[in-house]
């Protein structure tokens, strides 16, 4: 009796229009976030790490901001009752992040600089879109930098184009061409806006500024049109289905406790709620205390002031107050248990969507951590895009198990943790302050600087792996006993000998022509200073040990360092490309003395 009243209730009130949501995405720096600035009279861009947006926030443009940035709507009958914009992480590290965002959003702002044009990430943006069939509109960013751009703030494209000197005019023109040539080959329709006549076959470019805000009335305005024309029944909802949505942040706010920051984008959520939400330690349930909304052209990540309401209805940023949020993670779904439902089942929702993190594990490699979900599976795409290995990918702060876990591994390169933007705790510190632990740890919050740290960090470990596996390997190296400089004949044998080739250095063997042994280098001096080796070219002393001049050596006698046979197989095979061409030759010269006997010696 109870579902036959509300299913009476939800027909009598109809289906509501919700908020579109907007994915705003594109390359690396190219504006994303400072045109949204522009629009909300934020500054967000300042406090993002790296000057880039490292997570997913969120920002509702109610509809009368929008009139009044765009003017009037003409005729077009408008009911959806603004916009919600989800600003994604810049960086092409963020994948996963923009593909959650795609698959999100009812449409999509694609940000290119009109300047820099297509770039990789904007590419990579664009198959996102493709792939989940999201409808979007270009906005070709930065026009206020194009040379002699004359500057008419905030005004409709239209009227600031009709400003500018014919120059400028033509190279506006051709920059947009070549937007709409990029499309065109990735097999997209395209014109700018203000020449598009069937928006469902064409896709729009509106030129902005998200500096000076020109063109941005025109950007709304599209937007709101596109969603009202082509999208309300999509936007249908029921204002009494149970709220569904995503979290982008769990942090304390003082007087609440624990909170999270949730994009709804189904349903409605209201205060006395039961909801499903997955923790570190599994799905746990717990009634909504309080619901905070964002004053309207905020964003919810760096709002101070919220509004506190009884409910919400979708698309809306919300902040969720309730008990056991503690170790609520990141980027996980957050589910309404309406009283009629099952809720087993909708644990079992929440955890599996929670468990299918999509990280591709191997049987080697590094351990990584993120604070959220789609950062984490956005930092394991980059490395994998490195062809870095993953061995373990989890969720959460460094602890001290964590560290005890990597320093197990016995790969030295692989004995490496990086940490996205989650803490150290403190008896994980206490371990990598101990002399003896082996572990690298990284940590960061911006991805691809995070990764750069890392890369640079294992070039140089190789170059000295490289450099003491080196220092072990007999080099090759010819000399020739010097006429007239025979200071002592044995015990040792002191005599000065010019280096022909290769590099000397003490303690290797040498060897005639014939093959024969005739000592061991004790030492080299320059000037009367013992020095470790010396390159070709170089006329120094050398003590040989267990020679004597006149029976194993002479005058003018060339010798060679006497190279083992295993070493000689890794000169030939794995070290030859680090030999100089001196050097090359000089082994040359050696293994064909080696070989004339035996072809296949060191082989």
């Amino acid at each position: 009796m109870g579902k036959k009243k509300k299913k009476e209730s939800q027909k009598s009130e109809g289906p509501a229009i919700r908020t579109p949501i907007v994915c705003v995405l594109g390359h690396v720096d190219h504006g994303k976030t400072s045109l949204l600035d522009w629009i909300r009279g934020s500054s967000v861009t300042a406090g993002e790490a790296g000057a880039i947006t490292q997570h997913i926030g969120a920002t509702v443009v109610p509809l009368d901001a929008i009139q009044k940035m765009s003017g009037a709507f003409e005729k077009l009958k408008v009911n959806v009752p603004g916009l919600l914009f989800i600003d994604t992480p810049g960086h092409h590290a963020f994948t996963t992040l923009r593909a959650r965002g795609g698959a999100l959003a009812d449409m999509a702002i694609l940000v290119v600089d009109i300047n820099e044009g297509f770039q990789p990430q904007t590419i990579e943006a664009l198959e996102i879109l493709r792939t989940y069939r999201t409808p979007f509109v270009v906005a070709a960013t930065k026009v206020d930098r194009i040379h002699g751009w004359r500057v008419n703030k905030n005004a409709p494209f239209r009227k600031t184009f009709e400003t500018q000197g014919d120059r400028v005019k033509m190279d506006l023109e051709n920059k947009t061409y070549e937007l709409i040539g990029t499309l065109s080959e990735k097999g997209f329709n395209c014109e700018r806006f203000d020449r598009v006549s069937d928006f469902a076959k064409n896709i729009a470019i509106v030129p902005v500024s998200g500096v000076t805000g020109e063109g941005v009335p025109d950007l709304l305005l599209m937007l709101v049109g596109l969603a009202q024309r082509y999208m309300t029944e999509a936007l249908e909802v029921s204002v009494d289905g149970p709220g569904t949505g995503t979290v982008l942040e769990v942090k304390e706010e003082r007087g609440l406790g624990m909170t999270l920051d949730v994009i709804l984008y189904d349903g409605t959520l209201s205060v006395g709620d039961e909801v499903a939400v997955a923790t570190t330690d599994g799905v746990v349930n717990t009634k909504i205390r309080s619901l905070l909304k964002p004053r309207p052209m905020s964003e919810i990540l760096v709002e101070e002031k919220f509004e506190r309401v009884k409910s919400v209805t979708a698309a809306s940023g919300i902040k969720v107050s309730a008990p056991r949020l503690e170790n609520v993670v990141a980027g996980s779904p957050l589910r309404a248990i309406p009283a009629s439902e099952d809720i087993d089942a909708i644990n079992e929702e929440v955890r599996r969507e929670v468990e299918e993190i999509h990280v591709d594990l191997s049987d080697e490699g590094i351990f990584i951590k993120a604070d959220t979900i789609g950062a984490l599976e956005a930092l394991a795409k980059e490395l994998q895009g490195h062809g870095i290995k993953i061995l373990k990918a989890e969720v959460g702060p460094v602890s001290r198990h964590d560290l005890i876990e990597v320093e197990t591994i016995k790969e030295p390169l692989n004995a490496v943790l990086l940490a996205f933007n989650t803490p150290l705790l403190p008896d994980a510190i206490e371990i990598l302050k101990q002399p003896t632990c082996k572990v690298s740890v990284f940590v960061g919050d911006v991805i691809y600087q995070l990764i750069d740290e890392y890369t640079e960090w294992v070039e140089e470990q190789k170059r000295k792996i490289e450099a003491a596996r080196f220092e072990r390997i007999i080099l090759p190296a010819k000399v020739t006993i010097l006429e007239g400089c025979v200071f002592r004949q044995s015990n040792p044998a002191v005599v000065g000998v010019r280096v022909l080739g290769g590099k000397l250095r003490s303690g290797v063997r040498l060897m005639r022509r014939d093959s024969k042994a005739v000592g061991t280098v004790k030492t080299i001096q320059v000037a009367q200073e013992n020095v470790p080796e010396a390159d070709a070219g170089a006329e120094v002393a050398v003590a040989i040990e267990g020679a004597t001049v006149g029976r194993q050596i002479n005058e003018k006698d060339d010798l060679y360092a006497y190279i083992p046979e295993n070493h000689v197989k890794v000169l030939e095979t794995q070290m030859i490309s680090t030999l100089n061409p001196g050097m090359r030759e000089v082994l040359e010269e050696y293994t064909t003395i080696r070989r004339k006997d035996n072809p296949f010696w060191g082989k």
